[in-house]
């Protein structure tokens, strides 16, 4: 049975009663919509219009969809932990095991960054940012369907270690020798090795292909100092992945092989060090911070600038500041660990980096106050998610500055002071603008606009229950509460982390109201359909075409020099001109090798988690065949024929101009 099923044997069961109560509504929920597909017929569907997709619009949907789940499975994570804390008072033992709470707080960071955040941001690229370069599609289309695949794969991996073995109890960053084989034996590290191999393999593949699209791909006419700053933020995340991606990929392969194999780069003994991991993992740690927060700041840029009616100020300073926090991004590492003894000179150099970074930052910040300034601003729910954002990032910033300072840091190091600042920083910035950004091109994705009741209400309940849920947290970290207690006997805490709760509740209704404002939106869709493509009266090339936009995105590729093309052409009464012919539309075609790949990959990964060996060499296998047999198929693309685009243009058009003609 080892060779047949490795480690995997009736051990790997979970018995904590809240997993199984967990796994078994998982479950159920898989079999009701497994049961609701193939009652309603539709499996062809979804394999022919998404799941075999290279469609980047749908690709982000996608995105979207798996990381709104994993968002779900990570807050769960989150309330469990503070609900702990809050009954664990007094040196109780609350009501979760000591290694129970320890995966715990490691699978929600886990989850929250590598499939909630990257997923969000990687979808909202996916779904505008071909759009604004006024591109059909991405350069590499079939990648970019391997890249989603090999992310959800990944969440799967993740899910799985809820219903077979366990999750690593290391903390998110994983350091050693805890995450070394001597003190983690289980199968917990590996599903966290395998799950971010994979999934930092897509995200790479990702930070290629939309490097690549956006250097060689836009418009006739768009210069770099053209672009959409949302399209420039993501230019330079792209190069940041590219850049410090593979720096994960190598110190996760290191810890491979000090597990499997008895090598000794991490250990203790033997040559290892410890803190080479730490260095390493945090090389690429921060530039991630910043994948996540810059394309977060050119949402809050398109966002502020079409709601306040104007053009956003200070255009070129943004995109330098953008340049400068992408270079800074690599040289502010060391923050993380200003206690491991490097010495002053060293932390001195990376306390003044730190600070220096917070200058391009505060010149974003000036930017979008002076976008507002005199701006006939119109207070939809993404603006408000906008000046949220503006208020609490704020805060995160100004306490990042002080942990900039290595003697400050000393006091508040590993405290929740430092939680507290993560989140306000995460949530604040990248949070928020997930929100704007969804609910900004939801239109785009689906031709009608979510509900802006529900919206506004999942604003302020985020809003108010991010400042209950960590403002005490930087309280308590002043008063000497470290992170990652399961327990604690300080009654002069106890009302701190009431609140907490208290906050964590409120995000929980945040939550809620964002799947009533899709629902609500949904049912009162013809009230608020987009017939013109332009749902908010916007500025860049996005808003020129149809919503939903169509397969081929133009049916003319858009001249396109000049920074908001788009108003510009509102202005001078060329927006809705008809063109005066129509050529064949060059497109990819889909193609399954994508999801298959990402399967056969997934396979594999659990496999290496469990030591199935031979399921090892047969997935690896079968991935080397597909990716064989993908590269000799010849029907890659295909063209639309003139009439065919002529004719959707045409009921386009004449829905068009029958509501132009009501305006």
């Amino acid at each position: 049975m080892s060779f047949l099923l490795g480690k995997l044997g009736p051990e790997a069961i979970p018995h904590d009663p809240i997993v199984l109560v967990t796994v078994a509504m998982m479950i159920l929920g898989g079999i009701a919509v497994v049961g609701a597909i193939t009652y309603f017929k539709k499996w062809n569907y979804l394999w022919t219009e998404w799941f075999t997709s290279v469609d980047h619009k749908k690709i982000g949907i996608m995105y979207l969809l798996v990381s709104t789940i994993m968002l779900v499975r990570g807050f769960a994570d989150a309330i469990m932990m503070r609900l702990q804390l809050f009954l664990a008072k007094g040196g109780g033992e609350g009501y979760l095991h000591p290694e129970h709470y320890d995966q715990i707080f490691t699978a929600h960071g886990v989850i929250m960054i590598f499939f909630v955040a990257m997923g969000l941001v990687v979808g909202l690229m996916n779904i505008a940012v071909p759009l604004q370069i006024g591109a059909r599609d991405v350069a590499f289309p079939l990648l970019n369907s391997l890249s989603f695949w090999l992310f959800a794969g990944a969440a799967g991996l993740m899910m799985a270690s809820l219903a077979i073995g366990e999750f690593a109890a290391t903390g998110w960053m994983a350091y050693p020798p805890l995450s070394g084989i001597e003190y983690s034996p289980g199968a917990g590290v590996d599903y966290y090795i395998w799950a971010l191999q994979v999934s930092g393999l897509g995200t790479l593949l990702t930070g290629v292909n939309f490097f690549v699209t956006i250097i060689k791909m836009r418009a006739p006419g768009m210069k770099l100092m053209d672009m959409p700053i949302f399209t420039w933020t993501s230019l330079c995340a792209a190069i940041l992945i590219i850049a410090s991606f593979p720096v994960l990929t190598a110190t996760i392969a290191m810890l491979t092989v000090d597990r499997y194999f008895g090598f000794h780069f991490f250990t203790n003994d033997l040559g290892g060090s410890p803190m080479l991991y730490v260095n390493l993992i945090w090389t690429w740690g921060h530039p991630e911070v910043y994948i996540l927060v810059l394309p977060a700041f050119g949402i809050f840029s398109e966002v502020t600038s079409v709601f306040s009616r104007k053009t956003l100020f200070g255009y070129k300073s943004m995109v330098y500041a953008t340049i400068a926090i992408t270079v800074l991004a690599f040289v502010v590492w060391v923050h993380h660990f200003f206690t491991m003894g490097s010495g002053a000179n060293v932390n001195s150099f990376f306390g003044i980096m730190t600070m220096v970074i917070a200058i391009p930052t505060g010149v974003k910040i000036f930017s979008w106050l002076f976008t507002m300034y005199k701006g006939r601003i119109t207070f939809t729910s993404p603006m408000y998610w906008t000046i949220g954002f503006l208020v609490t990032f704020g805060i995160g910033g100004l306490t990042g500055v002080l942990m900039a300072m290595p003697p400050a840091d000393f006091l508040v190091h590993n405290s929740l002071f430092l939680i507290a600042h993560f989140h306000n920083v995460i949530i604040g910035g990248v949070v928020f603008a997930m929100f704007a950004g969804i609910t900004f091109y939801w239109p785009k994705m689906f031709g009608w606009k979510l509900s802006e009741f529900w919206g506004k209400a999942c604003f302020w309940f985020w809003f108010f229950g991010f400042y209950f849920a960590f403002m005490p947290l930087y309280i308590l970290g002043f008063m000497g509460m470290t992170r990652r207690l399961n327990s604690y006997n300080n009654p002069d805490w106890d009302p701190y982390l009431a609140i907490a709760l208290f906050g964590a509740v409120l995000v929980a209704c945040g939550i809620a109201s964002f799947i009533l404002q899709i629902v609500v939106g949904y049912l009162q869709r013809d009230k608020h359909l987009d017939v013109t493509g332009d749902a908010w009266d916007g500025r860049t090339l996005e808003w020129a075409t149809s919503s939903p936009a169509p397969f081929y995105n133009f049916a003319v590729l858009p001249q396109a020099d000049g920074i908001d093309r788009f108003w510009t052409d509102k202005e001078n009464g060329v927006a809705y001109a008809r063109p005066t012919h129509y050529e064949d539309v060059h497109m990819p075609t889909n193609r399954a090798a994508g999801i298959v790949l990402g399967l056969v990959i997934t396979v594999m990964g659990f496999a290496l988690i469990w030591h199935i060996w031979w399921l090892v060499v047969v997935s690896f296998a079968a991935s080397i065949i597909t990716f064989i047999v993908s590269s000799f198929t010849k029907k890659v693309d295909y063209y639309v024929p003139a009439a065919e685009v002529e004719r959707i243009e045409n009921e386009r058009y004449a829905i068009l101009e029958k509501h132009l003609k009501k305006d």
